[in-house]
């Protein structure tokens, strides 16, 4: 079994209740301020971990209570953040989320630390092996992305790249992913760019997943509290199925079935 690398954000999210989100110049009441944990590569770790992976993580938070309290909950699933760094005199990034009463959510997103993610910061990367899977979104950087990109694929190991949120990449970055993960609107943009990557992998919502030739089903969902987060679990999950060479079928059918499960709690980590 390989094991997961993730490159990528560590958020702390601040989510507030609405009945609807609001229109440009619109000041509406929520409810109470809900804080937990987020940030697309911090989600997607915990995700790879709880699916049995052996994960670790390259980024940055900073020098306050939320890093120190980030690092702990890393470790607390399992998660090696040996190569997690402190960002001195930067907060730790930050997330403003909104959900309204049918569990769909607007989010914008301060980077703080994340911002100073660097290339110098990948030297763990040359640790990786066949077998091994790294995992990158787009919440930092996009040519520490495509260098992390690099160095794994020449020392053998899988690259799965989420682009979210969407941000060109080099076409010979898209390239060595196997696959590019992406939603429609993201699927189209990649297409208005010009990019036809050998191996893409869409969602679709409540239709599923696409890969290839092969479609798999979304899993059954029972109660939809918070789409927060549903993508990530996705791609943390089908990350430590291939990890664990499963086939590309199983590895969906695993991650469309912790997607579903995902949307079941409020915020984008359980």
């Amino acid at each position: 079994m390989g094991a997961v690398v993730v490159v990528g954000s560590l958020n702390i999210d601040s989510t507030v209740a609405v009945e609807r989100h609001p229109q440009p110049g619109e000041t509406l009441l929520g409810g109470d301020l809900v804080k937990n944990f987020g940030g697309k590569g911090a989600n997607q770790a915990i995700a790879a971990a709880r699916a049995g992976a052996k994960v670790g993580f390259v980024g940055r938070v900073g020098d306050d209570p939320d890093g120190d309290a980030y690092l702990r909950r890393l470790a607390g699933y399992g998660i090696d953040t040996t190569h997690v760094a402190r960002t001195t005199g930067v907060p730790t990034g930050h997330a403003a989320i909104a959900v309204d009463a049918r569990g769909e959510n607007t989010i914008i997103v301060s980077p703080g630390a994340n911002g100073r993610l660097t290339v110098g910061d990948l030297a763990p990367l040359t640790g990786l092996a066949p077998g091994d899977v790294l995992l990158a979104s787009l919440e930092v950087a996009t040519d520490v992305v495509a260098e992390a990109a690099r160095i794994a694929a020449a020392r053998g190991a899988r690259v799965i790249l989420n682009l979210a949120p969407y941000a060109g990449l080099p076409g010979d970055v898209l390239e060595l992913a196997d696959p590019v993960v992406v939603n429609e609107h993201e699927n189209e943009l990649l297409a208005a760019d010009g990019y036809a990557p050998r191996s893409v992998l869409v969602t679709l919502g409540s239709q599923g997943s696409r890969w290839g030739a092969e479609t798999v089903p979304v899993g059954t969902v029972t109660t939809v509290l918070d789409t927060t987060g549903a993508g990530d679990t996705y791609c943390g999950t089908l990350a430590a199925g291939l990890a664990a060479g499963l086939a590309p079928r199983d590895a969906m059918e695993a991650a469309s079935t912790a997607a579903a499960l995902s949307v079941g709690w409020v915020g984008a980590q359980p």
